[in-house]
């Protein structure tokens, strides 16, 4: 069986949208990043995935600008990076 596609979810500091943290997007963050002081997380793509379909439903998700248009952006994992 293939291991899963690793990504990296990561706050965008480009998107200015405290709606969406206020709404229950700080919550939902810090859930997942089970209480650590983190800008960013790695995870199996399905999760990440998941988890976006979630933090979509808030509101303020699409409240950024062209270029940062959400709170949170999925960002590839180089395959040589150390996780």
């Amino acid at each position: 069986m293939a291991a899963e596609e690793m990504v990296r979810l990561a706050i965008d500091f480009e998107n200015p949208s405290p709606d969406w943290w206020e709404a229950g997007g700080r919550d939902l963050w810090e859930a997942l990043l089970e209480g650590f002081d983190n800008n960013d997380v790695v995870l199996e793509r399905p999760l990440a995935e998941s988890w976006l379909t979630q933090a979509a439903l808030l509101s303020g998700w699409d409240g950024g600008p062209e270029w940062a248009p959400h709170p949170i952006c999925m960002k590839s994992v180089d395959d040589d990076e150390e996780l």
